[in-house]
C-alpha cells in the first residue's frame, strides 16, 4: 500500500513540475512565434526578413528552383519544421526572386541560409547531397541540429508525459 501511494506521489510531483516549468517556458520565452513557411517574392524582402526579425530568433531561409532536384521535397521538410519550431522563423525564395540568381545555379540548390539578429550562422549550398536519395523532415533537423542551429523543441500541451521525463 506504501508503495502505491509512493507512486501517485511521484506522478504527481512529476505533473506538477512538468506544469511549472511550462508555464516558466511560457513567461520567460521571447520573440515572436510563427505559423508555417513565409514566401519571399524579392530580394528587398529578403534582406529585410533578415534584418528586422528580433534579435533572438532564427531565420532558415530555402533558396530552390522549381525543378532542382530536392527542392520540391526540401519545401515539404521546411512546412513540417515549421510546425514543429515556432520560435523559428522559415522562409523560402526562388533564386530568381533573390536578384542574384546567377549566383544559384542548379548545382548549388537547393541551399539552406541560418541566420540570426542579421549575422550568418549557417551557409549551406547543395544541402541535399547531405541526405539520402529520398529524405525527411527529421533528417533535415537532425542536419541543423548537428550545427546547434536550431533551439530546443517546445513541448506542447499534448507531449507524452513519459517521454518529457527522459
Amino acid at each position: 500500500e506504501y508503495e502505491l501511494i509512493k507512486e501517485d506521489d511521484e506522478k504527481s510531483l512529476r505533473k506538477y513540475r512538468k506544469q511549472c516549468m511550462q508555464e516558466m517556458h511560457e513567461r520567460l520565452s521571447f520573440g515572436p512565434k510563427f505559423e508555417g513557411v513565409y514566401d519571399l517574392d524579392s530580394g528587398e524582402a529578403f534582406l529585410e526578413v533578415i534584418e528586422k526579425e528580433h534579435r533572438l530568433t532564427v531565420v532558415v531561409v530555402h533558396i530552390f528552383k522549381d525543378g532542382v532536384q530536392g527542392c520540391e521535397a526540401l519545401n515539404s521538410c521546411m512546412n513540417c519544421l515549421a510546425t514543429e519550431y515556432p520560435s523559428v522563423k522559415f522562409c523560402r525564395i526562388s533564386a530568381a526572386a533573390t536578384g542574384a540568381g546567377e549566383r544559384f545555379s542548379d548545382d548549388v540548390l537547393p541551399a539552406l541560409l541560418v541566420y540570426k539578429a542579421g549575422e550568418l550562422l549557417g551557409n549551406f549550398l547543395a544541402v541535399t547531397q547531405h541526405f539520402s536519395e529520398e529524405f525527411f523532415a527529421t533528417d533535415v533537423e537532425a542536419f541543423l541540429n548537428e550545427y546547434g542551429l536550431l533551439p530546443e523543441k517546445e513541448c506542447g500541451p499534448g507531449a507524452d508525459e513519459d517521454e518529457a521525463d527522459v
